[in-house]
């Protein structure tokens, strides 16, 4: 063969790895078109080798052209048993993908914290349902089947809603599949091979018309089914165990109501049938723990048609419990230094474009009002008016920090299909606050915020601190359009919050893409009584808005120099953190905070007066109570005030009005004996203060 250049001849080398059948070793390949500079060619016996960088930072050498199963195997044969998919330079694939160069491998498996392990097993089971319904159902159209935080889902077009009897048969019909242990294979087509192939799967046909040009576009094939993804799946179907279908309900196609209804069926699935019971169980649990059952029970919150999707209305009893904690966060931010205001709900759009909030959240607001010569939005957050609440006055170096609260209500625009009861709303109260500091301030104000965060969460609150994780979100620097276009900004922003984090000694783990807009941020998350992970506090870093608006303060040398910005939310909004506590409690909310903190209950008409004047004397001291003069028996009475969650109830007979005392009944321990009134108002008080 001819080659052009010695560069040709050492390229040809690196892809047949020997010359005339001798080993050759080759030293830096020159940078050149598809090359990168400095790779060296391993050669062993002929054989290209490469390496692999594994999670705990260890090296593996392998062989060119092997696959990620091939790499757990020779990790160990537990590992490659267990393996469900690979993750390579960060992309997760399939563990059939072949490594061709060095790389950072992670392997995937069925684990407690490893999503992307437990992903790759529930979507794989999610196209083993579609494989069932089509064998039970074969006129069946196909939507999309992902897997989703606790299982998978599959949406289905087809003649009529399933019945208890069709998802039985579904489910036998699945398990017949796995123990068929039909292998699992991948292949690509272009465009037009792939409508082609997809011709009477309508839904189907639409994702691959909804495609960018160039994108790859992949099927997975088990036996008779065939299904558009882009994976990753495991090797057969035989790799899954134990399955359960759970429900199935009405879904409308791409969540819009404007399109059809399709039929969507959840299930789950796990390597041993063990887990599944666990999983029911923690299934019922979160029944009871649903904040939207607790909410309608306890009368804290309802939502009507009339008024519209996402916005619930607070009853006497959620306004209680509203009031209280925004008095509470109020008052303590007021104690460390913060000066509350109000701003307006409305804004001129331009407030939004000058912010930068228009160009990378205007998908989430709500439309622009046009109000005579001026275009008005609801705003989705208060960021930018409190920048001009500190423009407002020039400051000097001495004035800073200067820390901004509010109880802001804010307004997202979330689709109809995703508000949920408290947790998803439409309109939120956020507890939310900037702190306009120097430079040389930012370490001691984010640690003030963090020790804020853990006196409310795990002094006042009684959160374990094992229930805490600290994330430091960052950018993605893939996709940098989502962000503020300033690479200098970020990489110091971010440096900085690591740097904090680090010289406070708190273990924290890092999270590329789930930055803010405008900065970096440490999210606080918590670890919930359903074992789900979730982000309420949050404490961000933002050099960005500064700038935009423009902020000044005058610094010791007598020039003008830009504050940065701390932005932080404690409770996070209202509305929240409400479900957050009604789910973590069941109901059962702390003394201080209950809405109903005693009932009174006279056993006869002749204690009525007695209990009037108790219940008088405990409104005088701030106590929130309740008088059951009904006549009901008293067993009845208790019942119903043990189902209201109220903490203390006081049964009141002939004794008790005889001898000046109370019967006191407790919510969680059952009668704990009489006292005289004053002892039980001492008792009670004390735990309001104390927040126990």
């Amino acid at each position: 063969m001819d080659y052009k250049s010695p560069w040709e001849f050492l390229l040809f080398i690196n892809e047949d790895m020997s010359l005339n059948g001798q080993n050759v070793l080759l030293g830096p390949v020159p940078k050149g078109k598809g090359e990168k500079e400095n790779r060296k060619v391993r050669n062993k016996g002929g054989i290209f080798m490469v390496n692999v960088y594994l999670k705990d930072g260890s090296k593996l050498e392998i062989e060119k052209g092997s696959s990620i199963l091939d790499v757990a195997k020779k990790i160990s044969e537990g590992l490659a048993r267990n393996a469900t998919c690979g993750e390579v330079d960060g992309k997760v694939e399939d563990l059939r993908f072949i490594i061709e160069k060095d790389c950072n491998l992670v392997i995937h498996t069925f684990k407690e914290d490893d999503i992307e392990g437990k992903k790759a097993y529930w979507h794989t089971t999610s196209h083993v349902m579609a494989q069932a319904v089509k064998r039970l159902f074969p006129d069946v159209k196909f939507a999309i089947g992902p897997a989703i935080d606790e299982g998978f889902y599959y949406d289905f077009d087809v003649e009529k809603p399933f019945t208890d009897e069709d998802k039985l048969k579904i489910e036998e019909e699945m398990k017949k599949i796995i123990k068929e242990n039909i292998a699992i294979e991948k292949f690509s087509l272009p465009k037009d091979e792939a409508l082609k192939l997809m011709e009477g799967q309508p839904y189907k046909q639409e994702l691959i018309n909804d495609l960018p040009e160039g994108e790859e576009i992949s099927f997975y094939k088990q036996g008779d089914f065939t299904d558009l993804c882009a994976g990753p799946h495991l090797e057969s179907t035989g790799k899954l165990k134990s399955i359960k279908i759970l429900s199935s309900s009405g879904a409308y196609w791409k969540g819009s109501e404007k399109n059809k209804m399709l039929q969507r069926i959840y299930a789950i699935s796990f390597p041993k049938a063990s887990m599944i019971e666990e999983h029911l169980k923690l299934l019922e649990e979160a029944k009871e723990r649903d904040h939207r059952k607790i909410g309608k029970d306890l009368e804290i919150f309802m939502t009507h048609k009339l008024v519209g999707s996402g916005l619930p209305m607070y009853l006497p009893n959620g306004a209680t419990i509203r009031r209280i904690l925004e008095r509470y966060i109020q008052d303590k931010e007021i104690s460390l230094g913060y000066d509350h205001v109000y701003t307006p709900s409305l804004a001129n759009v331009d407030l939004y474009k000058t912010s930068g909030h228009w160009d990378h959240y205007k998908e989430d607001m709500f439309p622009v009002m046009k109000m005579d010569n001026e275009e008005m939005v609801l705003r989705p957050m208060n960021c930018p008016h409190h920048m001009l609440i500190y423009k407002h006055n020039m400051h000097s170096y001495r004035d800073l920090p200067i820390r901004i609260g509010e109880l802001a209500h804010d307004f997202r625009y979330e689709a109809s299909g995703s508000v949920c009861g408290l947790e998803r709303v439409r309109q939120m109260c956020q507890n939310d606050a900037h702190l306009f500091v120097r430079p040389d301030q930012i370490k001691e104000e984010v640690g003030r915020v963090l020790n804020l965060i853990k006196e409310v969460y795990q002094k006042d609150f009684g959160f374990p601190a094992s229930a805490f994780k600290y994330r430091l979100s960052l950018r993605d620097k893939a996709n940098k359009e989502k962000y503020i276009d300033n690479d200098e900004m970020w990489e110091t922003a971010e440096s900085q919050l690591r740097e904090i984090l680090k010289e406070l000694n708190i273990d924290f783990y890092e999270a590329e893409g789930e930055a803010a807009f405008y900065g970096p941020k440490i999210d606080i998350q918590i670890k919930t009584a359903l074992n789900h992970d979730i982000t309420i506090p949050t404490c961000q870093l933002d050099f960005a808005l500064p700038e935009r608006f423009e902020l000044e303060y005058i610094a010791e040398d007598g020039k003008a120099h830009r504050p940065v910005v701390i932005h932080r939310a404690i409770l996070g909004s209202s509305d929240r953190f409400i479900s957050f506590l009604l789910e973590e409690t069941k109901g059962n909310l702390p003394v201080w905070l209950a809405p109903t903190q005693v009932k009174i209950l006279p056993i006869t008409d002749e204690q009525h007066e007695y209990c009037n004047n108790l219940k008088d004397g405990l409104l005088a001291k701030g106590i929130r109570v309740k008088l059951d003069d009904r006549n009901e028996k008293t067993g009845y009475k208790i019942r119903e005030a043990q189902l209201e969650k109220v903490p203390y109830m006081l049964v009141i007979g002939k004794r008790e009005v005889e001898d000046n005392l109370v019967a006191v009944r407790s919510r969680n321990d059952g009668d704990i004996g009489t006292m005289k009134k004053q002892e039980f108002l001492d008792k009670i008080l004390e735990e309001i203060k104390n927040k126990k």
